[in-house]
């Protein structure tokens, strides 16, 4: 109970943060500024952002020069799910419980509040440089935000899974796409937090390849949600997997394998995590939740 109520605060508090940024709902574009916003405040366990500051706090980070990445990491995953769920894609009207976007404000106000959101996520970012002594940091963080989110990075991985919808999908193939289209955010939100704090290249690729190996748990856990869970649990209509005839990491594993790998992949985070100096137990907690989650 003391850590689920330590999660939950935590949260709370991120998620404070993130909305501090959402832009004032006015103007003739109003329309769309209360689709992104609607979209952000739906919910959501704020991951990301919470991972950036434990990171960014493991490297002995204090500031509030984090904050404005907090929040723009957090758009950009909000904008992707948007994406997601649209009828060209997914086609899923509810996410988090809730109805999602395009099903609220129409397929074509949905589609500009994905793109609207994504941009404004680096004018966010830009926020960080008047907060800081070391400009340099923040470019270079611009620069991993824009990669991780790019063809190179989320969009390259989507471009692949969409590509591939519906067709056998050989594992190596599988690998690519949950690494680009779920891992490079994760990957970003952490390599964001240590190159704000001021850690070293070494350690900065360190925990690259520690949110690689959790954000391919967090996928293969997803998709064994996917199989698994109700739509009381998840958020959204379960199945959409086989709806949409996906080859998924379960479908080519079992589920037995499947949860096996996603165990194993999570002890070599850690194992990573336990190389880096300085120490975070609820860092540590965050992964091993990821891999133990019910939605």
């Amino acid at each position: 109970m003391e850590k689920r109520m330590s999660f939950e605060i935590m949260r709370e508090e991120v998620d404070g943060i993130v909305c501090h940024y959402l832009p004032e709902e006015d103007g003739a574009q109003k329309t769309v500024l209360r689709a992104m916003n609607y979209s952000i405040q739906a919910g959501g366990k704020r991951l990301r952002p919470m991972m950036m500051r434990e990171v960014y706090r493991l490297f002995g980070g204090a500031g509030q020069e984090i904050e404005p990445f907090m929040a723009a990491i957090e758009m950009i995953h909000t904008s992707s799910l948007i994406h997601d769920d649209l009828p060209c894609m997914d086609n899923d009207r509810y996410r988090r419980g809730k109805l999602t976007a395009w099903a609220v404000y129409g397929e074509d106000m949905g589609t500009l509040a994905g793109d609207g959101l994504m941009i404004y996520a680096f004018e966010t970012a830009a926020k960080a440089l008047p907060m800081t002594d070391s400009p340099e940091k923040v470019l270079r963080c611009m620069e991993i935000l824009a990669r991780k989110t790019g063809v190179y990075g989320m969009i390259g991985g989507q471009t692949a899974d969409v590509e591939l919808t519906g067709k056998k999908i050989p594992m190596d193939t599988l690998s690519f796409i949950y690494r680009l289209k779920t891992g490079a955010l994760l990957e970003a939100s952490m390599m964001i937090g240590a190159v704000m704090a001021g850690a070293s290249e070494e350690n900065v690729r360190k925990v690259e390849q520690m949110a690689g190996d959790v954000g391919l748990a967090f996928q293969i856990e997803d998709d064994i949600l996917d199989m698994t869970g109700t739509t009381e649990e998840i958020g959204k209509p379960s199945g959409s997997d086989e709806r949409n005839e996906k080859t998924t990491w379960v479908t080519e594993k079992g589920l037995t394998a499947s949860y096996a790998e996603a165990e194993a992949l999570s002890a070599e985070a850690l194992a990573i995590l336990r190389e880096l100096p300085g120490s975070n137990p609820f860092l540590e907690e965050l992964i091993r939740k990821l891999v133990n989650r019910k939605k």
